[in-house]
């Protein structure tokens, strides 16, 4: 008999990615502005939530000629304990919005390496690594450190400007591992030239998790993602 776990994916109400997030990814919360969130079962029961967005950024698909319905981001994958490879559940997340979206052309996720991360389940599922992206500076405020973007208003889904931002605690964060899965030729012959080798595996592929993108989270407009209404914002 097959020891093999019983894995099921399927889209999920905002309160189960919430309670995923909060109990089970370190950033303890939810990105900006509309998600498509994707729940996981294991033997019938739920594990977890991964989560895919706009991103922080308007530019987020610039620099690969796509626009804003063609390019979405990775935020979050938010698991308890459970026993099917992280990379599997990324890959059959992945192959649901590509079925699901059919305008989408490329998936941008980051791993960071503050948190020790190095992007072991997208090596495992042969995404392109481009390097890292540019350091940037982050402010403590209400408890937590914020990205440059929260305390600038830059990020998606609402203003969160902070005045005097030169009296908090101010770090440099150094950039994030960042990976590509294009989803056709001619975006594959685009990103190709852009690969560089893999970042050294610190442990194994699943204790990899996924980066945080606390302050980086963005939203889907309708028109970027085509999932079914009913099944996107239940």
């Amino acid at each position: 008999m097959s020891s093999r776990s019983e894995l099921r994916l399927d889209w999920c109400p905002y309160n189960a990615a919430k309670f995923a997030v909060e109990n089970w990814h370190y950033s303890k919360r939810m990105p900006i502005g509309k998600i498509v969130r994707i729940g996981v079962w294991e033997n019938n029961g739920f594990i977890g939530a991964v989560l895919f967005s706009r991103g922080a950024s308007h530019q987020l698909g610039q620099q690969y000629g796509l626009n804003q319905t063609q390019c979405c981001e990775l935020t979050r994958v938010a698991l308890k304990e459970h026993k099917t490879q992280v990379s599997r559940i990324v890959a059959v997340a992945v192959r649901m919005l590509k079925k699901h979206c059919p305008r989408l052309r490329l998936i941008v996720s980051f791993a960071d390496p503050i948190q020790g991360h190095h992007g072991g389940i997208y090596q495992a599922s042969n995404w392109t690594y481009t390097g890292k992206s540019l350091d940037t500076w982050e402010w403590f405020h209400e408890g937590r450190w914020k990205h440059v973007r929260e305390v600038s208003g830059g990020a998606f889904g609402g203003e969160r400007k902070i005045k005097n931002t030169f009296l908090l605690p101010r770090r440099r964060a150094i950039g994030k591992h960042r990976y590509l899965m294009p989803f056709d030729d001619e975006m594959r012959s685009t990103v190709e030239p852009m690969r560089k080798p893999y970042p050294k595996r610190a442990g194994s592929i699943d204790a990899d998790a996924l980066a945080d993108q606390a302050g980086e989270g963005g939203s889907i407009p309708t028109s970027a993602l085509h999932l079914d209404e009913s099944r996107r914002n239940t």
